[in-house]
């Protein structure tokens, strides 16, 4: 799978190997992954605040840097979203969803079309689930996927030009 799109392990390069039905297995598990202990911190262990926002912090990390895999894991953006869902259900997943897909077919560059998704989650955050834990876990989260989207944001954004489409 490493030699695939990126080189990164996930759901992305899984579809990019021309395999759609393990490359969703794949985004659902991820997604799961980031799902399964925000709910359980907050549900059976009554976790909020900081230890809330730890948690949804950690499996993001530990995506991004695996040490299974010499601390070069994949780009998080799936785990991220579960960890959304696990937070706020859809309401933050929701918008930052529609948002990536709409910039995605704006903006030629993929990693900007994500920091177009964060900076939008931010504004939803901010308007409409003002909650300071839900900003610091955003801040964190995104510090990482930045990061891990580094070397394609050196280039600027370009809008694409009508009648072509994402890859």
């Amino acid at each position: 799978m490493r030699q695939f799109g990126d080189g990164n392990p996930g759901a992305m390069n899984v579809l990019r190997m021309g395999n759609p039905t393990v490359g969703i297995v794949v985004l659902l598990l991820d997604v799961t992954k980031g799902v399964l202990p925000v709910v359980f911190a907050r549900q059976a262990l009554g976790y909020g605040g900081w230890m809330l926002a730890l948690i949804a912090v950690l499996p993001v990390a530990g995506h991004a840097f695996s040490p299974f895999l010499r601390f070069r894991g994949g780009k998080a953006l799936a785990v991220t979203l579960g960890t959304w869902i696990g937070l706020t259900y859809w309401r933050i997943p929701l918008i930052a969803v529609v948002v990536v897909v709409v910039a995605t077919w704006l903006i030629r560059r993929d990693a900007w079309a994500v920091v177009v998704a964060l900076a939008a989650m931010a504004l939803g955050i901010v308007f409409w689930l003002p909650d300071w834990s839900l900003g610091l876990v955003l801040l964190s989260q995104a510090a990482i996927i930045l990061w891990k989207h580094r070397a394609e944001l050196v280039r600027r954004p370009e809008l694409r030009q009508s009648g072509t489409q994402p890859r």
